[in-house]
């Protein structure tokens, strides 16, 4: 599906409206956490077989398990995407896979795994291990999160502290396209405090990135404490594209907490994008003003819930994933704690308009103890439907649109000790992935009934099921120069 047209071209597509007219996605590549559970298993890479009309439909067909213990697989990105489209010696064919924490690594990094998807799509094998050492020795960096390819070949991977936790060892890895490490990509003093994801839009000679915390922090669980100790982010960093130069440091203030996955309109053109603050629960649209600087505003809030029973008076909805569709049109985001996954129309960026809601998950869902109370002192809880006769577990956490926009996948792990900390019964009755059907004309989300795919009835046990991909890419991985 890499190849469209008469002449060969490289991977992934000539733009976002092309990639919407796609095949249809078939398989689902989704990372699967045995790391934090007490179940002594290594971390593996799911195949899920998402084709209707296929016998095996919505059932995981093939288990890579990673040759180590404790690694907490976590996000996952391309050896190369649209961005190589234009150079025809360019295949997507390894999907990355860094590995957030190694609990037996004294040093605390995380080794980087190369999967190969293209000899046998449904059975991906591992291809090569970035160890950690050779990670540390050149760069310093350690706790690796996201990974993009480059339009040149290389792959770039945020990393978000140093070998002891610390968020002022963050920063970028660059790998070749054999996996060897290179360099840091950033120049020599323009690191950023912190480390999270991070989105570049080379027609405006940018990339921006995005900070969570400091590893020693957020390993052990979320504890506000913290945040007024200022161990996690509330800033952008602004950095030239392909220079690697710290221009600007966006200060998103308290309406911007814990800003995480961080995405620029898909058309190349566009100089705007949006970043989730999960701790305040804002999404926050970022900018290009007249004289080259940019600029942030909120464009999205998420009130928190007055509610009883809980840790806290008030609960954030804590926005922990977000997407845009393909055509620029729809913003969808995930609330983890409080359980429902959004839709909002976002043609006019100033005023993005709600047109869809699934309540999926959450604390507040009937039969929680913890129960929401309105203005008016009376008291409810979300009415979260069962799918095959199976209650819902957790909350909506990573999401991932089908290219034409339909579909809407979503997983319920957020990461090992949080997802132990909020959803303590996640770890023992595994996570589960649900298929939304999307009204991409009018807005409107829906569950698809006919479609779950239980990770607590996996052969070794219950797993926490985290970020999904297509192996022909999708609108998380992709970038359009």
């Amino acid at each position: 599906m890499e190849e469209h047209g008469c002449c060969k071209k490289g991977p992934g597509y000539a733009t976002p409206l092309e990639a919407m007219s796609g095949p249809r996605e078939s398989l689902l590549y989704v990372t699967c956490i045995y790391t934090g559970t007490g179940k002594g298993k290594p971390d593996y890479l799911a195949t899920v077989d998402v084709d209707p009309s296929s016998p095996s439909y919505s059932k995981v067909i093939h288990r890579l398990p990673v040759p180590y213990l404790g690694d907490e697989l976590h996000h996952s990105g391309w050896n190369a995407c649209s961005s190589c489209h234009g150079d025809s010696s360019q295949q997507r064919r390894y999907l990355v896979l860094p590995s957030l924490v190694i609990l037996k690594f004294v040093t605390g990094s995380g080794r980087i795994y190369a999967i190969d998807t293209q000899k046998d799509p449904r059975a991906p094998s591992l291809h090569k291990v970035v160890e950690p050492e050779d990670v540390l020795k050149k760069t310093g960096l350690a706790y690796p999160h996201t990974a993009h390819c480059l339009a040149s070949g290389d792959i770039m991977v945020s990393c978000l502290g140093d070998k002891d936790g610390n968020a002022e060892g963050s920063g970028f890895l660059l790998l070749d396209s054999e996996f060897n490490v290179k360099e840091r990509w950033e120049k020599p003093g323009h690191s950023p405090s912190f480390g999270y994801d991070f989105w570049y839009q080379p027609r405006h000679k940018v990339m921006i990135s995005s900070s969570w915390g400091a590893p020693a922090a957020f390993t052990k669980g979320f504890n506000l404490q913290h945040v007024s100790d200022g161990l996690y982010g509330k800033h952008l960093y602004v950095y030239t594209w392909p220079g690697g130069e710290l221009r600007q440091t966006l200060d998103l203030g308290d309406s911007g907490l814990l800003p995480l996955e961080i995405r620029f309109l898909h058309d190349p053109s566009k100089d705007t994008g949006f970043v989730g603050c999960a701790l305040t629960s804002n999404m926050v649209r970022f900018f290009k003003t007249p004289d080259g600087s940019w600029s942030h505003e909120v464009a999205i809030s998420v009130k928190p819930l007055k509610v009883q029973n809980w840790i806290l008076p008030e609960m954030p909805s804590l926005i922990t994933d977000f997407l845009i569709s393909l055509d620029d049109r729809y913003l969808y985001l995930a609330n983890w704690l409080h359980g429902d996954v959004r839709q909002y129309n976002i043609e006019d960026l100033k005023n993005p308009v709600l047109t869809g809601q699934v309540w999926v998950g959450g604390l507040i869902q009937k039969g929680s103890p913890v129960v929401v109370e309105a203005e008016d002192g009376k008291t409810w809880q979300a009415q979260v439907p069962e799918v095959q006769g199976k209650r819902l577990r957790g909350g909506p956490q990573m999401i991932q649109l089908s290219l034409d926009g339909k579909r809407l996948y979503v997983t319920n792990s957020l990461f090992s000790a949080w997802d132990n900390q909020f959803y303590p019964d996640l770890s023992q009755k595994g996570s589960h992935m649900l298929q939304i059907d999307v009204d991409a004309e009018k807005g409107g989300l829906a569950i698809n009934p006919n479609f779950f795919v239980d990770f607590g009835s996996e052969p070794d046990g219950p797993s926490l099921a985290h970020e999904m991909r297509y192996p022909g890419g999708d609108c998380t991985s992709d970038i359009w120069i």
